[in-house]
Formats: C-alpha cells, structure tokens, sequence
C-alpha cells in the first residue's frame, strides 16, 4: 500500500497544467488592475477564510450532539435533530441565508427596546446572519453522517469500555468520538471543501467577501477573464490546502481496524 497518496501520477499531471496555466496567465493577460485592488482583494479572503473557519468549527460541535442523540436517544430529541437535518438538507442554503436575513433580520427593528441594547450593532451587520446560516447548514449534513460515524463503530469496542467500569462521558470523550471521526475523516475533507464552496453566497447578503470582490473588479475594470481567473484560482488554493491537511492527518493517523 502506497505511503502517501500526495504525489499519485494524476496529482503531479494536474499540478504540472496549473503552472502551465500560470504562466500562461502571467504572460499573455492584462494584470494592471491587481496592484490597485490587491489590499482589497486581501482583506476580503480575510473574511472568507474567517467564515470558512469559524462556521465550520461551530458546525461541529453542533453536529456532534446532533449525530450522537439519533443514535442514543431519547427519541423525542432523536426526532428533532433527524428533522432539523431533514430541514437543512431539503432546502437550498441560499433561501436559508435569505430568510435569516431579510426575513428574520426585517423583524429585529420592530422589537420595543432592542435598539438600545448591547446585541443591535451585530443585528445591523450581515456577516452574523451570514454566520449562522453556514453554520447551521454544515451542522445539518455533518450531523447526518456523524451518525452514521456514531453507528458505524463496533459495539463491542463500547461494551468492553463500560464492563471495565468506565463513564459513559468518559467513553464517549476516549473511544466513541475519537473513532467515529476516524472512520468519517476522508468524508469530511470533502465537506469542507463544499463549504468553501457555499461561501460566496454570502455576497448575496452584502457581505463583502472575496467574491464580491472580485465581482465589483470586473464591473469597475470592465475586464471580465483575468478577476474570474484569478478568484479560481484562490479557490483553487485554498481547497489544495483543505485537501493537503487532510492528507496529512489520515497519513499520521493509524488505519481503522
């Protein structure tokens, strides 16, 4: 079995037509506009990466509990959080974001008494529904197949740990989860990168992202293929470094028995 799958023939051929196309790019295309717009460009992968990040973070430790009551119980929370997934997963995250914020956002400012208080600042901002709605759309598909992850894990791995006398948080925090995310870790490198892709919808809120950037270039430069170039390949970069860390991880981690 190969140590690493990092430099497959597939992998180098495609790495070899990105700088080919780079130089490409570089040589023959119209780049004056960047050094004008770089400090812009800068600051709004700053809040694309900032929300790529902190969603998915708060999406799992949502997800975790989400999964893990479906297959534990109690039943009515098992029935809430398989409806919340059913809800997530049924409906585009385009519509969740617009009802967060031109639905549920158009309400704040009818609330008597809200305008004076400490949380209005963040209702008025975009980011913070924008925030939400990733959140929750990524807690929603990784909830689903942590509990495949929680299921998947051999009983009698658990069995053994509670007639050792072990806590069921303890279990839970020592063998469950650590095995569950195992088994599940090539999936959710995969999720990640849909995530980063559902970012840029977050332009569609006014928040100023590098899409929106980039989407503001080309109405200002009236030039149409380098910005869009150049966003692919921002994307393209940072779903590399997605794909290269969880490379590493599974290539440290011990394969699952």
């Amino acid at each position: 079995m190969p140590k690493s799958g990092l430099f497959q023939p597939h992998r180098i051929v495609m790495v070899l037509i990105a700088i080919a196309a780079l130089l490409a790019m570089a040589l023959n295309m119209d780049w004056s506009w960047l050094p004008k717009y770089a400090p812009h460009i800068l600051k709004a992968l700053w809040v694309t990466v900032a929300l790529l990040v902190s969603s998915i973070v708060a999406g799992i430790f949502l997800a975790i509990p989400i999964g893990l009551v479906q297959v534990t119980g109690p039943r009515p929370l098992a029935w809430l959080a398989l409806s919340f997934c059913t809800l997530i997963r049924g409906t585009p995250i385009l519509l969740q974001m617009w009802l967060l914020y031109y639905g549920l956002g158009s309400l704040f400012p009818y609330i008597p008494g809200l305008r004076q208080t400490w949380i209005w600042p963040w209702l008025i901002e975009a980011w913070p529904y924008a925030f939400v709605a990733l959140t929750l759309s990524f807690a929603g598909y990784e909830g689903e197949v942590m509990r495949g992850a929680f299921k998947g894990v051999p009983k009698g791995e658990l069995e053994a740990a509670t007639a050792m006398g072990m806590h069921p948080f303890t279990i839970l925090r020592r063998i469950w989860l650590p095995r569950a995310v195992q088994r599940v870790l090539p999936t959710l490198g995969g999720e990640f990168i849909l995530q980063l892709k559902a970012t840029p919808l977050v332009a569609t809120i006014a928040v100023v992202d590098v899409f929106a950037v980039f989407g503001r270039i080309r109405q200002e430069t009236f030039i149409v293929y380098e910005p869009l170039l150049m966003l692919a390949l921002i994307y393209l970069v940072l779903a590399g470094i997605i794909t290269l860390g969880f490379k590493l991880l599974e290539n440290k981690l011990p394969s699952r028995g």
